[in-house]
């Protein structure tokens, strides 16, 4: 397998990340004839090698029929953060409450139109699954379910074509896995039906989270990300972070029309083998968390049991404390708090203000985490939820839940340690 990183310090779009994997050395012929399989009119594409900012690449764009610019044209404006900007990469998800429009194409008929294609089985779950992540935002901004939530019909030709033909292109190129520098977005407002809508917008920002992607603002005055470059992250990333033992075998460049003023408007792609990855490559998956401590040593245990469980049903991912010796000979705690980038101000004022504390020490952590499976076992007593743990396809840990075995032996009347050991055996079973 190959590994494909995305070195997006000057954001994605879909017409970027398309451009791209061209110049990676997807076959622009191949594409364009596993796009016909969806039977869509109205567009013809266009790949020309170009130059941003000194940086040769390729330019891709996606050109509208007359028919469909006139409709463009006509069409009403919509209460949408990127019915504002195409100079960045022509990404137009716009969406927009049901109405009676025929130039207009929901969730569910984008959905029909891809699953009566002839495309690959990959091609079509792919294509659906970051096609409902920016239905399932835009559903949440305007209040609606995502099978309601309306694309313009040019958008929603720019934006099948961007989705499906990336879900493509990594196909062509032999479904690599994908890494990704982390996220960067400009700062600044674009221009919306009800006014100024500051950066990153709504979609992106709801994309994004959604994942619990962490995003960042650089000072370039303009929109970076676009929802669909976000939902291809959401999608198909892996692994956020900056490059690690990567060898570049190919770089491919894709260019976005605008000139920014503080980097190149391209989004870098390297190639690499697995050979041109430094060590064992695994399937885990990672994500960074922030830690947050303090050492005490003048707190009732009480109060320390008190904070414990209120940061721990307020959000946080973990919490412990652990015996240690303080300065002066004195014993103490050191009290840490695991939790989401986001929440970390939150629990540092809990920190601050529930216990003794007179500072907390924070900084981040990237984790390795087993890919996780839940399923339910047969037991004597009934059927108990364990977890699996996968690294490189192979189960390594099998846990059974606790909650599920306390349940159970609660209705079947017997200890809970009979039950923990008749799920622990049916638990070896699984792993074996």
């Amino acid at each position: 397998m190959q590994t494909l990183y995305l070195d997006i310090f000057s954001g994605i779009s879909g017409d970027m990340f398309l451009g791209a994997l061209l110049d990676l050395g997807v076959d622009f012929k191949a594409l364009e004839r596993e796009l016909r399989k969806l039977k869509l009119d109205g567009y013809h594409l266009h790949a020309a090698r170009r130059q941003k900012s000194g940086i040769e690449g390729v330019k891709f764009d996606v050109h509208l029929t007359d028919a469909h610019a006139a409709d463009c044209d006509q069409a009403p404006e919509h209460d949408h953060a990127h019915a504002h900007d195409h100079a960045h990469a022509h990404d137009h998800a716009h969406a927009h409450a049901p109405s009676h429009e025929t130039g207009s194409r929901d969730f569910a008929a984008i959905q029909s139109l891809i699953s009566a294609s002839s495309l690959s089985a990959w091609v079509k779950e792919k294509s659906f699954a970051v096609f409902q992540r920016i239905a399932v935002a835009e559903g949440k901004i305007h209040g609606l379910p995502p099978d309601k939530v309306h694309f313009h019909e040019v958008g929603a030709v720019d934006s099948i074509v961007d989705i499906v033909g990336g879900c493509i292109a990594l196909e062509l190129l032999g479904r690599p896995r994908v890494w990704s520098a982390p996220v960067v977005e400009g700062t600044g407002f674009v221009q919306c039906a009800h006014g100024r809508f500051p950066i990153p917008t709504a979609a992106t920002l709801e994309i994004l989270g959604a994942k619990k992607i962490a995003v960042s603002q650089c000072e370039e005055p303009h929109e970076l990300v676009t929802p669909t470059g976000a939902a291809l992250l959401a999608e198909f990333v892996e692994r956020f972070g900056r490059m690690e033992g990567l060898t570049a075998h190919r770089v491919g460049y894709g260019l976005g029309t605008r000139n920014n003023q503080t980097r190149p408007n391209v989004l870098r792609a390297v190639l690499t083998p697995d050979e041109g990855v430094t060590g064992t490559i695994h399937d885990w998956q990672t994500d960074s968390i922030v830690v947050l401590e303090t050492n005490l040593d003048d707190i009732p245990a009480e109060l320390l049991g008190h904070v414990l469980e209120k940061a721990l049903r307020l959000g946080a991912l973990d919490v412990f404390h652990t015996p240690i010796q303080m300065k002066k000979n004195r014993p103490g705690v050191l009290f840490t708090v695991l939790c989401e980038a986001a929440d970390a101000d939150r629990f540092t004022e809990l920190l601050l203000v529930e216990t003794t504390s007179f500072g907390v020490r924070r900084t981040t952590a990237e984790r390795r985490k087993l890919q996780r499976e839940f399923i339910d076992v047969k037991t004597e007593f009934g059927a108990i939820r364990i977890k699996l743990g996968r690294l490189n396809g192979r189960v390594v840990q099998v846990a059974p839940e606790f909650d599920s075995i306390r349940d159970i032996a609660a209705q079947a009347g017997v200890p809970v340690k009979l039950v923990f050991e008749a799920a622990r055996k049916a638990s070896v079973a699984v792993a074996s």
